[in-house]
């Protein structure tokens, strides 16, 4: 519906009356004044005047893929740009084109998605503004070396943003970057694979750039670039920056990283040193997150003085979220 009436509006050069929307449509004004307000919060302008109506005065802007395409300068990633104006998932899109045989580097971008997935099964919150996408990689390795393309990517993000916009941005061990104790960006990352070899890996990652406010039940916990500095970025240039530093941190990723690339990382991450709870089992492990090893796994020493190291599951951080 919300996509019709955007229709409607792009068509006329003129005001378009409620009255007759609803009338086109079959739907009630009060249903096109709700499609209106949603067009306007994804940052669409769109004047009314009582007794006219609505006219399109504006648009967002957008991802552009030509512009994204023929400003990087990338050797790993961006082989194929994709960007979609509404989708499912974009990992979901990235694994149906995998199994369709695109090729490794393939770059799946969407303004929204109404099926947004973040860790453990959760919701991604997908609001307009942000910057959504999944980059698919053919690497020629076993399963068991993909577990830190992850912080790989979350390395990359990391230092994009650092570097675009000045803030402090951290990695919360294993796939996010924080502000402060509030979550910018997420990382999922999905793997298909044989026993021995590696078919295809979608790293997922969702950053919240332009978006003016969340919803209540993640507001305490979520900021974005925009809350963060006071403007709006422009996302094509922000995108292309973030491509590029994947791109590298993509290379790093498969050559191995280096010691220096090491201790980067580690300087960046805000799990190592702070108090952390994880479940390993059917053990609750609490203690000091104290490295990260380099094959990406958490080092926590528990309060008898223990080492563990954490793979996987949630690991919940004193003073973040």
């Amino acid at each position: 519906m919300k996509n019709k009436i955007l229709a409607s509006l792009e068509k006329s050069n003129d005001f378009v009356s409620g009255e007759e929307l609803s009338k086109s449509l079959g739907v009630s004004r009060t249903a096109v004044w709700k499609n209106i307000k949603a067009l306007r919060e994804e940052g669409y302008i769109i004047e009314s005047v009582t007794n006219r109506g609505y006219r399109l005065t504006g648009k967002p802007s957008l991802l552009d893929a030509e512009r994204i395409r023929a400003s990087l300068d990338t050797n790993l990633v961006g082989t194929d740009i994709v960007v979609l104006r509404t989708v499912d998932s974009t990992n979901e899109e990235v694994k149906r084109r995998a199994r369709q045989g695109s090729k490794s580097g393939l770059i799946v971008a969407a303004e929204e998605q109404t099926m947004g997935k973040g860790r453990i099964g959760r919701e991604w919150s997908s609001s307009a503004g942000g910057l959504y996408f999944t980059i698919m990689l053919r690497p020629e390795l076993p399963p068991e070396n993909i577990s830190s393309i992850t912080l790989a990517a979350g390395y990359g993000v990391c230092l994009a943003v650092r570097e675009y916009t000045g803030l402090d941005a951290k990695i919360k061990w294993p796939n996010d970057i924080i502000i402060g104790n509030k979550k910018l960006c997420g990382i999922l990352t999905e793997m298909a694979a044989q026993a021995d070899m590696i078919d295809y890996v979608a790293v997922g990652i969702g950053i919240n750039v332009n978006i003016e406010a969340f919803p209540e039940n993640i507001r305490e916990k979520a900021t974005s670039l925009y809350l963060e500095t006071g403007r709006k970025l422009d996302r094509n240039d922000f995108f292309i920056s973030v491509l590029r530093h994947l791109d590298i941190a993509a290379a790093a990723f498969l050559a191995g990283f280096t010691d220096a690339e090491n201790q980067e990382f580690r300087s960046l991450c805000a799990t190592i040193g702070r108090r952390v709870q994880t479940t390993k089992g059917n053990i609750t492990i609490e203690g000091e997150a104290v490295d990260v090893c380099e094959n990406g796994e958490l080092l926590v020493r528990d309060d008898t003085g223990e080492l563990h190291k954490v793979n996987s599951g949630e690991v919940l951080v004193q003073g973040i979220y």
